[in-house]
């Protein structure tokens, strides 16, 4: 018998009690009417008679105790609908995915975000019927019998890979009440800059490793058959100084990266005329382009574009990209740099700064990756132009700081765009008669 510890409870029991003992007098009544009527003291019509007034009186007791019980069972699934409910409503107020389970491992609540990561789980059933990772029953078995919380990773390879810790928290409500709390936490990002981390280290070696065997292997070579060798030694210092300038310009990107990652969370606040930094880049590379015999045009705002940023890197992103366009693009023989500014949604303006190039341009499967560290379209072309694999994603993590972001439009054959979006101030914004 279930009680219910209230004062209708306790009358509720009471009564039942009364009931028992009346159905147990009824019983021993018709047990004796029984045997006088056996043994011929009362007549048969009269002891019939009595056994259906006993009977009627079981038949009233046994109905007012059913009642009774189903009043009782009444509240207490009222009572279990209430917690349930409480649990839910918790449940559903948590920043995790959270699943509440009975003793039995039967699903008594789920949040929305557990259920996008166990979409087969449904309040009733077993939690084995929606997750069906060992790992994670077992924690959860583990964790109701033993009464101490239990921690699992496990690893979802559908719809997209993705890493969870699973975390199972027995609670005790009652002496015979206990629940068991699922929480999941998402350790993909985690997991995915350690991944980052092991490969950035490993381009990094490798792209160091190459220049250094260059200069190991030239400095034996001078020590030994070449050491009086002028002509040689000349071409091999050569290229020393350009191996040796090559891992500078890599180990320097390498260093301005993590600056920029390191205070990515701090917006600059100066103000910068980009039109006048554009002009400085076009005038710099100038040498650059007569060797390559390319064209350099540029077409830009007559009045000052002011931007809230860092003048040193953005100097830095608009020399990547021209210093790109000037090397990688230089069969088309021209480059157009344009200065525009554009809506940005919300009411909010935007400069766009443009290099245009007119070269082989880029297949679609590379423009994704190529803001990525180390990623090159054409390796071997790159080294030879002298590249690090660094230039894209030092702009794209630039632009990030500032706010702005970098687009990229290119169809093979046709050249590519390069876009770098900054956001203008409200109170710098040019007015709609000057755009």
């Amino acid at each position: 018998m279930t009680v219910i510890d209230d004062e209708d409870g306790l009358r509720a029991n009471r009564w039942l009690d009364r009931l028992r003992r009346v159905r147990l007098v009824l019983a021993a009544a018709a047990i004796v009417l029984g045997g006088l009527c056996a043994v011929g003291t009362i007549p048969l019509v009269p002891a019939l008679a009595g056994f259906a007034l006993i009977a009627a009186a079981a038949l009233i007791s046994t109905a007012g105790g059913t009642a009774r019980h189903q009043t009782v069972a009444s509240d207490e699934r009222q009572v279990l609908r209430a917690r349930d409910a409480l649990i839910e409503s918790v449940l559903s107020g948590l920043p995790d995915p959270v699943v509440a389970l009975n003793a039995h491992g039967d699903v008594l609540a789920l949040n929305a975000r557990a259920s996008t990561i166990a979409p087969a789980l449904r309040r009733g059933e077993p939690v084995s019927l929606g997750m069906r990772n060992p790992e994670v029953l077992e924690a959860i078995r583990r964790a109701a019998a033993s009464g101490s919380v239990q921690r699992v990773e496990f690893f979802v390879r559908v719809p997209v890979e993705r890493w969870y810790e699973a975390i199972a928290t027995p609670i005790n409500l009652a002496p015979a009440s206990a629940l068991v709390l699922m929480t999941f936490h998402d350790l993909t990002p985690l997991h995915r800059v350690e991944e980052m981390r092991a490969d950035f280290v490993a381009n990094a070696s490798h792209e160091l490793r190459t220049p250094l065997a260059a200069l190991s292997g030239f400095i034996e070579t001078l020590r030994g058959p070449a050491r009086n060798d002028a002509a040689a030694r000349d071409r091999f210092l050569s290229i020393m100084e350009a191996q040796a300038t090559r891992m500078a310009r890599l180990i320097d990107d390498l260093l301005s990266l993590s600056r920029i990652e390191l205070n990515a969370h701090l917006r600059p606040d100066k103000e910068v005329d980009l039109a006048a930094i554009i002009r400085q880049v076009v005038d710099g590379l100038q040498t650059l382009a007569r060797d390559r015999d390319v064209v350099v045009r540029m077409s830009a705002l007559d009045e000052r574009v002011t931007v809230r940023g860092d003048r040193d890197e953005l100097l830095r992103v608009f020399e990547n990209l021209v210093e790109n366009a000037l090397k990688y693009a230089a069969s088309g023989k021209r480059i157009d740099i344009g200065l525009s500014i554009g809506e940005a949604g919300a009411g909010l303006c935007e400069a766009r700064v443009s290099v245009r190039d007119y070269g082989p341009g880029i297949a679609p499967d590379h423009l994704p990756r190529l803001t990525e560290r180390f990623y090159r379209v054409d390796v071997v072309e790159s080294r030879a132009q002298g590249g690090t694999g660094l230039g894209l994603a030092l702009v794209k993590h630039i632009l990030n700081r500032h706010g702005g972001r970098l687009t990229i439009e290119s169809v093979p054959g046709q050249g590519a765009t390069f876009t770098a979006h900054l956001p203008l101030p409200a109170h710098l914004a040019p007015t709609a008669d000057k755009q």
